[in-house]
């Protein structure tokens, strides 16, 4: 009967969630389109489209000028007109395989599938953007939900994760995820892969993560979450079954899905070099072509746009890490929060988890492929049928053991053990965009990290810092406002 309740409250919580998600996304075509016809945008040349520089003749140039198309073709703006450009012709200059390919591929799916019988009414171009518009709103639906039911499954509080699913709906980044931007669609396998490992299908969240990386770069690093439940496998195999084959078919098993998951991004780079690099003389190859390891990535970033290890450690650049401020406040005030209450956890890479901690998610400490979490819906309602229902067995006894310690202060929220390789990686994250990129983007470059919103939504329940859950509140309306002001006008905006 518990059970059943729980699944229902949990279902309920998920389409109110939808709604919310569906909500934000209109919100913030609200406010673009406002500001569009408020203010004149700062560079007005995206809408120019020059032909492709290798013609494809499986492609005729469907050109309609009519109210909708130019509407339309205006709202690209900053990289969506490399998104786009990639779409229609492919990777044509060196700078634009900064760009990976599987949001191109998405758009360009939708625009010869449901969206060709527009093709005639409003040109291709303008069938791309609203392909584009329509994959990054609905991935960033199902990354909210995904959100939600990966934080039921952690927390183990459905309110305190419907709570952190709302302030993603609403976080400061939304503007990039309501764009032609690979944000939602890196935040749907991101989010929707951890899923999957926490329910003990290793093999689909590594397709996942590997589709992860085929959106953004930082996809790569999901693979973290692999190396975690590899070296705890591996140790419990080796130490506590002392089954030493066993443990070495544990650590195969995670360096080939570790490989999997990097293996769509090395691929692209090897694409790059066959492009770029292949067939050319000493004298033709560019300066990354002759590398030792001849990392196209890399090179592109710091080439066209100056990113490197302190590179943007300049007065100059002072208004954008002002920019940055908050959300990387809050980033390290999260992880400085965990850190002192766990710090055993980050002594011993979490091999000092307690046994109940590393039960209630067994899909990352655990051989055991997955448990179904104890989940408690409000304060008390999780404890209730466990305090008035007698135990009829022995059986029922362990189980009623069971279920109360998952419940604990220690075993559940924001501190417990199962948060621990979340903080990890967004610590990795933090320190890259604080330190390599350009700080501005460390806005929506964190926007996807979980412990964000379990560590925002554990402020906003708590008394003592209402204040602060106010505060956060008002950074992501203030940064919704002002991205869709600056961004759709095409002025600078992290």
């Amino acid at each position: 009967m518990a059970i059943s309740m729980e699944s229902s409250s949990k279902s309920r919580k998920e389409t109110v969630l939808i709604k919310y998600a569906i909500f934000s996304r209109l919100l913030v075509l609200f406010l673009t389109i406002l500001w569009r016809s408020l203010l004149q945008p700062y560079d007005t040349s995206a809408s120019l489209n020059p032909p492709c520089l290798y013609h494809k003749e499986d492609s005729p140039p469907f050109l309609v000028a009519n109210a909708a198309s130019r509407s339309l073709e205006n709202s690209v703006v900053w990289d969506s007109v490399y998104f786009l450009r990639i779409t229609e012709c492919g990777y044509e200059y060196e700078q634009t395989y900064a760009f990976l390919p599987l949001l191109p591929f998405f758009i360009s799916l939708l625009s010869r599938t449901v969206f060709a019988p527009l093709v005639p009414l409003i040109g291709l171009r303008a069938v791309m953007v609203l392909s584009g518009f329509t994959v990054s709103n609905l991935a960033f639906i199902f990354a909210a939900i995904y959100l939600f039911r990966v934080s039921v499954v952690i927390l183990k509080d459905t309110e305190a994760s419907f709570r952190a699913s709302i302030m993603f709906c609403f976080n400061p980044a939304s503007i990039f995820y309501s764009s032609i931007y690979s944000e939602s669609l890196y935040a749907l396998f991101s989010i929707g892969g951890v899923y999957h490992l926490l329910s003990g299908t290793s093999n689909v969240a590594v397709l996942w993560f590997a589709l992860s990386g085929c959106a953004r770069s930082n996809g790569v690093l999901n693979a973290g979450y692999i190396c975690f439940q590899t070296m705890h496998r591996a140790y419990e195999a080796l130490y506590q079954k002392r089954r030493a084959y066993l443990a070495m078919q544990v650590l195969v098993a995670g360096f080939l899905r570790c490989v999997c998951i990097c293996l769509p991004f090395v691929a692209f780079q090897a694409y790059g070099y066959y492009n770029l690099c292949h067939g050319r003389t000493l004298d033709e190859m560019r300066p990354w072509c002759k590398g030792r390891i001849p990392l196209l990535y890399n090179f592109i970033q710091s080439h066209y746009w100056g990113v490197g290890f302190l590179k943007y450690f300049q007065f100059k650049q002072l208004p954008n890490f002002l920019l940055a401020s908050p959300i990387l406040s809050l980033a390290v005030c999260s992880i400085m929060s965990y850190l002192k209450s766990r710090p055993e956890l980050f002594i011993s890479l979490g091999f000092q988890a307690t046994e109940k901690e590393k039960r209630s998610v067994a899909g990352l400490y655990s051989l055991k492929d997955a448990v179904k979490p104890n989940v408690k819906t409000s304060t008390n309602e999780g404890n209730r049928d466990i305090r008035h229902r007698k135990p009829s067995s022995k059986k029922d006894v362990t189980m009623t053991k069971v279920a109360a310690e998952s419940n604990s202060p220690e075993n559940s929220g924001y501190f417990s053990a199962d948060v621990f390789p979340f903080i990890v990686h967004l610590g990795l994250m933090a320190t890259t965009a604080f330190f390599i990129m350009h700080v501005q983007v460390a806005t929506r470059f964190l926007s996807a990290s979980p412990p964000l919103y379990w560590f925002a939504s554990s402020l906003i329940a708590s008394p003592e810092h209402s204040k602060w859950g106010y505060l956060i509140w008002s950074y992501c309306a203030a940064y919704i406002l002002l991205g869709t002001l600056l961004f759709s006008n095409f002025y600078p905006f992290t």
